[in-house]
């Protein structure tokens, strides 16, 4: 799942635009996980990992697109209210703006640490405005791995927001990471459904 060089295409940013609009949910084995406060929830199995996809749906009523955008993005805010963050920034790697993150994991697990990409644009898709923000892992020379850190290496999100037509947001989210080590796949898939995801579902 690394990125190469280049970013991402115009088509990805497309498809999750696509999203908001229509859910693509047919064709797979999508479960719907949790639905409440007008969010749902749904995963795919990974057959690979054993661990699950998820993509989210809803609408949040009381926070505007541009804000909600501009709140993702903002490594600094996250740091104020992230318990589990130990570590995290940019940096500037062969022309490119790479994200570090270093996520505290309970004793006696090691902690596990994140390099990704990210890229937000604002685009206007007949007449709707939506800001799409796309993460995926990467691997640049300048951020080796560090000892008694394990590196997550498969990590994908990608987010859509627009107007509800009121207030507030509606929002797409499509999330997956893999933390590796000696983690049972069911312990993580558990903590994700019950809200503490491996990796929080807002990177």
């Amino acid at each position: 799942m690394e990125l190469a060089a280049g970013s991402f295409s115009g088509e990805q940013f497309r498809e999750a635009c696509a999203e908001l609009q229509q859910p693509a949910l047919a064709g797979a084995d999508w479960q719907l996980l949790v639905e409440t406060s007008g969010i749902s929830i749904y995963r795919l199995l990974d057959q690979k990992t054993g661990l699950y996809e998820y993509k989210v749906f809803g609408v949040l009523e009381d926070c505007s697109p541009t804000l909600l955008a501009d709140i993702y993005m903002d490594l600094d805010y996250r740091k104020q209210w992230d318990q589990y963050v130990k570590e995290l920034y940019e940096q500037e790697c062969n022309g490119q703006t790479v994200v570090y993150w270093e996520v505290k994991y309970p004793f006696p697990m090691s902690n596990r640490d994140y390099v990704y990409l990210r890229q937000r644009r604002d685009l206007d898709m007949e007449g709707r405005k939506i800001h799409v923000v796309l993460a995926q892992s990467t691997s640049v020379p300048q951020l080796v791995e560090r000892s008694g850190v394990i590196r997550v290496k498969q990590y994908k999100q990608s987010l859509a927001i627009e107007s509800d037509g009121k207030k507030g947001s509606k929002v797409f989210m499509y999330y997956f990471d893999n933390p590796g080590g000696q983690i049972p796949s069911w312990l993580i898939n558990w903590a994700a459904k019950g809200g503490n995801c491996s990796g929080s579902l807002y990177h």
